[in-house]
């Protein structure tokens, strides 16, 4: 394809993309109470092979070619335009993981630290474990897990999946309700910012523990936890001229901006380069950037392009990965139902007794319970980590995704029941 092809099947394709997700999001949140995300979900899998392919195989092909280009009987690359795609929904990943570690605020783990460790250890511990059963009873089956999968490797990846809580929607939510600065908005904050700091440390583990060689597992986990304190201990410190900068000129200029993407490019690549995914070092990054008022500009300045524009493309290839017609037997129909009643029961039902326990009343705590369950597309990062590694097979995808679905779908209903008011 020329640049000029491709340049025409992009617009195209970012038309079908960004109205679809527009069309379904107003749609689940204007009738069925639901937020964005759980409408961008749905709106992958409908243009994946599930619900577009099925209708019209040839043109949902023509549009999004997961075909690859045979160049002889050894080569097989991807189409040209799914590799435009597939960078921007990355660059778009990358922009998003840096603003999730820039939300996070330290100050919630200082304020609320004993309930919100009690809860976070919780929505770890019994995830996690449930994870990792359920991953050495499945494995030996072959058809979820890659043949190159250990049983280790296929256990520390399902625990670290079953742990992750959606905290960039748990804020939203939290935000819309009002109780975003309360005593139970500010322990679920708490304890969602350091469940999903813990699990992306197990992510990275596990990514780095399936290196062929144990130089470049060393590597890979070396390199990472010295990219970590190195910007915990003395990056941090660097990264202050950022609002010196934004103090003396009265906002976040371009020069700025400017300057944030570079150091987030160079720690993306360098995440990537040690054998770590590129988005657990803008993650990074953003955790140590300087919180106030150049903190709230840059997540001004970014979040609208990054949530309407360039995460939508990734909720697409998601959905393209998505094939609920793998899922054509009576045991992966069992195996489905399992995942998801071992990701309520570890999660949910966990944080649950695990804030009743720290001194919550029932109401709150069943709250901080379906709050802490949702994945959304925290989870979908996740999984499409593990597909691309090579780690899980279209197969548990799809249930993984159906899952996620599920669990987030449950959120908004839950809360509505509940009716908890803002409380100071």
């Amino acid at each position: 394809m020329t640049n000029s092809e491709l340049l025409l099947k992009l617009l195209l394709q970012l038309t079908v993309i960004l109205s679809v997700c527009r069309g379904v999001s107003y749609i689940g949140k204007r009738y069925l109470g639901q937020t964005d995300v759980v409408g961008e979900m749905l709106a992958g899998i409908m243009l994946g092979p599930s619900l577009f392919g099925a209708i019209a195989p040839n043109v949902q092909q023509w549009l999004f070619p997961k075909t690859p280009i045979v160049a002889d009987a050894m080569h097989l690359f991807p189409n040209p335009s799914m590799s435009v795609l597939y960078a921007l929904s990355q660059v778009g990943l990358m922009i998003y993981m840096f603003l999730v570690g820039l939300e996070l605020n330290t100050d919630l783990l200082k304020n609320r630290a004993r309930s919100a460790g009690i809860v976070s250890i919780a929505g770890i511990i019994a995830p996690f474990s449930l994870g990792a059963i359920a991953a050495f009873m499945l494995h030996d089956g072959g058809s979820l897990f890659s043949p190159t999968t250990t049983p280790w490797a296929a256990a520390l990846y399902m625990g670290a999946s079953m742990s992750i809580t959606a905290f960039p929607m748990l804020a939203r939510i939290l935000h819309e309700r009002g109780l975003i600065k309360t005593k139970l908005g500010t322990l679920v904050l708490a304890a969602g910012s350091l469940d999903d700091a813990i699990a992306w440390c197990l992510l990275a583990l596990v990514l780095a523990s399936i290196k062929s060689s144990i130089n470049v597992a060393i590597i890979a986990i070396g390199g990472t936890l010295a990219y970590v304190l190195f910007m915990w201990f003395v990056g941090r410190r660097f990264l202050r001229v950022f609002s010196y900068w934004t103090r003396r000129d009265g906002e976040v200029t371009i020069q700025t901006l400017t300057f944030v993407f570079i150091i987030m490019m160079l720690c993306a690549y360098y995440t990537d380069f040690v054998g770590v995914h590129a988005i657990f070092g803008a993650f990074i990054l953003g955790t140590v950037m300087p919180r106030g008022h150049f903190a709230e500009s840059v997540h001004h300045h970014l979040e609208y392009l990054t949530t309407s524009l360039l995460v939508p493309i990734f909720f697409v290839f998601s959905g393209l990965n998505t094939q609920l017609g793998l899922l054509n037997t009576p045991q992966l129909v069992m195996i489905t139902l399992l995942i998801i009643a071992i990701a309520v029961l570890g999660k949910g039902l966990a944080c649950t007794v695990a804030a009743r326990w720290s001194g919550e009343s029932w109401r709150d705590s069943m709250t901080v319970g379906a709050l802490m369950n949702t994945r959304g597309m925290m989870e979908l990062i996740i999984l499409n980590i593990g597909l691309e590694q090579g780690l899980i097979t279209p197969t548990l995808f799809t249930i993984m995704v159906i899952m996620a679905i599920v669990t987030t779908l449950m959120c908004s209903p839950l809360i509505n029941i509940l009716s908890i008011p803002a409380k100071t």
